[in-house]
């Protein structure tokens, strides 16, 4: 089937520009002699991971099923951090995981023993980090930014003058589709405060947020910043667990223009699909995407040139389901198709059937070859949600 016989709403993921992506994120492990695992948190397409464990087959989870969906399909070498851990997780987590990273010196106290029992009983050493707070806020979006005031995540260097007995890693987290730049603003902060631990542990976690995938990515200081800590620290592996640079503009989602409205000068195009419910990153960062039919939403020419402004509104009954106006060069009409792209990182993760609205499938484009149709959803996937 050819990409335009495919029933609107739908994803779309291309293989090229996955293994595009991959071959990027290689190449840096490679030069800056680093450890790139995919956090899933931005993108768990399991029927994928065939393309990605080729390049790299570590993980990070956040969750049981996190670690579950890697040890399946991507790799057996997963990384877990949690802000708490539970007495009846801990034990999955330490039969599925090689390191594991603990919020607070409460949570690893609690479980250290945990630990030292199970390498004792199962011969399998699990490696234990601590998450620290840099105190270093660039991330301008607060719901992303983990260094906030009051954040629940980490520990303040005031607090953790000598490491516990047992800590192996640290980890900080505290960028979000950043630069490298930002990353060395943020080294010099975790080294100005936790500078005296760094060389009594075996790894540092560096967290996500590593957008080195992005066409403007200054990647060869990245690698200068790499391995300069490497020339300050060399008996300690740096680790880096970034989400979306493994599917950054991998995927877009293809709608149609259901009916055109106007109300107060404003003309909506309503489309068979919803932002609420299948692009909700749009609403809660919130940003704009394009539209591959549209005018660049960065230039200054549209209205100039007479360029047709529309708002684009979400089938679901959410008075806010729309995100922005985009500008035509000619008017819109029913049964337009609208590509919009870069949709398939921190996007299928994150849908939801609110409204009952029936879920976009999910399709692959081989590098050779007609689409494959990875998922189609129906009425029985609402329903079982609810049983």
């Amino acid at each position: 089937m050819e990409i335009s016989k495919i029933q609107t709403p739908f994803y779309i993921v291309y293989e090229e520009k996955i293994r595009k992506n991959l071959e990027i994120i290689t190449d840096l492990c490679k030069r800056a002699d680093v450890k790139f695992i995919m956090a899933f948190k931005a993108n768990a397409l399991w029927k994928t991971f065939p393309i990605i464990r080729e390049y790299v087959n570590s993980s990070t989870a956040s969750s049981l099923n996190e670690m579950l969906l890697s040890l399946e399909h991507l790799g057996g070498d997963v990384h877990a951090y949690c802000p708490v851990y539970t007495d009846a997780s801990f034990p999955e987590f330490l039969r599925g995981c090689s390191h594991i990273t603990f919020n607070s010196i409460h949570q690893f106290n609690r479980f250290y023993p945990a630990i030292k029992e199970y390498e004792e009983n199962k011969g399998k050493h699990v490696s234990p980090g601590l998450r620290v707070n840099p105190r270093c806020s660039i991330v301008e979006t607060d719901i992303y930014n983990p260094c906030l005031p009051g954040t629940r995540f980490g520990v303040n260097s005031e607090d953790l003058h000598e490491l516990p007995e047992g800590i192996e890693g640290l980890h900080f987290h505290a960028l979000c589709e950043s630069d490298s730049h930002d990353l060395g603003k943020l080294l010099e902060a975790f080294e100005f405060q936790f500078g005296h631990l760094i060389d009594k542990v075996k790894w540092v976690n560096m967290g996500g947020g590593h957008l080195v995938t992005r066409k403007d990515y200054d990647r060869e200081f990245f690698v200068e910043l790499m391995n300069d800590f490497h020339r300050r620290h060399p008996d300690v592996k740096i680790i880096l667990e970034p989400g979306s640079a493994f599917t950054w503009q991998t995927g877009d989602l293809i709608t149609k223009v259901l009916d055109i409205v106007e109300n107060d000068g404003i003309k909506t195009g309503i489309i068979d699909a919803s932002f609420a419910c299948h692009m909700p990153d749009c609403l809660e960062m919130p940003y704009q995407p394009q539209i591959a039919e549209a005018l660049p939403i960065d230039s200054e020419d549209t209205v100039k040139h007479g360029a047709i402004p529309y708002r684009l509104g979400g089938n679901s009954c959410l008075s806010g389901d729309f995100v922005g106006d985009w500008y035509f060069e000619q008017p819109l009409n029913i049964g337009d198709r609208l590509t919009l792209m870069d949709m398939n990182h921190y996007t299928t993760v994150k849908t939801t059937m609110f409204n009952g609205i029936s879920h976009p499938s999910i399709w692959l484009q081989p590098i050779n070859g007609k689409p494959i149709c990875l998922r189609e959803y129906t009425y029985n996937d609402y329903k079982y949600r609810m049983d």
